[in-house]
């Protein structure tokens, strides 16, 4: 992939875990009891953020100083 390519995969992941966030958050605070609904939330925000930061470090290599 591109760097360009790697940026807009980077800015999609951000904004769908952001979203998840946000659902997660409206179904707590509606008193949900679906649980399992919540826990399938947050294991899909986890895996986002694992692709966030695969991505990073793609974009931004470590440099050994």
């Amino acid at each position: 992939m591109t760097e360009q390519e790697l940026r807009k995969r980077l800015e999609l992941l951000k904004t769908e875990h952001r979203d998840l966030d946000a659902a997660i958050s409206a179904l707590m605070e509606s008193g949900s009891t679906d649980q399992l609904q919540i826990a399938r939330l947050k294991k899909r925000k986890l895996a986002l953020r694992d692709q966030i930061a695969k991505v990073e470090d793609t974009l931004l290599p470590d440099i050994i100083a």
